[in-house]
């Protein structure tokens, strides 16, 4: 009895440990207040700034989304569906969330609430937050027929401006031309899985481009993070946290 004890007590300690660190939280200080970051896993993000909730392209199969705090926010990236996850976002709906979405999405899903529609280079405001669409598309890899997996101007990376900070979450992308024009960022997502994104040196020339003092790459799926890690070793100033 004893022993069965101890080993549900061992799986339930385990698992709270493999979900703190799944869904650490990031401070950010910025010159309006703490912004706190909770990477949920794959694409999913969740921000906390001014007693508001973000979530970004929330999807079911990285997290109970019935045990996250509802959003007064969501923003999606595009419409594949581990970005574009409705399940999701009936669980975190409530009746004053708000919807930025890239013009694809609407092809895919009707949404509950105030949507505002914008695409590559427009840019709206969420309360203090000044959020902007930046193209996300693929040069290199495409599908068998041809196509790229994400083709330009479909969908969105969004920067978001909270206080003195720009946060890029890039969304589905290559290292693509336009990053060289995005200005000052300091914290940047940026997803590093082939075929579908991008490669490790693909990621490492992106960051290099964007200089963000802070980089989380995600979207990893099983890509072995080291090797961005080495390949921005002469790079001490960008710092690399791997959630």
């Amino acid at each position: 009895m004893k022993n069965t004890i101890f080993a549900i007590s061992f799986i339930i300690f385990s698992l709270s440990q493999m979900n703190s660190k799944a869904q650490k939280t990031d401070l950010i200080e910025t010159s309006a207040g703490k912004l706190e970051i909770h990477h949920i896993g794959h694409s999913s993000l969740m921000f906390s700034f001014d007693e508001k909730i973000i979530h970004i392209d929330p999807y079911s199969r990285v997290s109970d989304y019935n045990q996250l705090p509802k959003a007064d926010l969501i923003l999606i990236t595009h419409q594949h569906r581990d970005h574009l996850d409705t399940a999701a976002i009936n669980k975190i709906h409530q009746k004053n969330t708000q919807y930025i979405v890239a013009p694809v999405c609407l092809d895919m899903a009707s949404f509950d609430g105030q949507v505002t529609v914008i695409a590559n280079g427009e840019s709206t405001d969420f309360g203090s937050i000044k959020i902007e669409a930046v193209p996300a598309y693929n040069i290199v890899n495409k599908r068998d027929n041809g196509i790229p997996y994400h083709p330009k101007g479909e969908g969105n990376g969004y920067i978001l401006n909270i206080g003195d900070k720009r946060i890029y979450v890039a969304g589905d992308t290559e290292n693509i031309p336009e990053m060289a024009d995005f200005g000052k960022i300091d914290i940047a997502f940026l997803p590093m899985n082939l075929p579908f994104t991008m490669s490790p040196e693909m990621t490492a020339k992106a960051a290099k481009a964007l200089q963000p003092a802070i980089l989380f790459p995600y979207h990893y799926g099983k890509t072995d993070t080291n090797e961005l890690v080495q390949l921005l070793n002469s790079s001490p100033e960008i710092e690399i946290r791997i959630r």
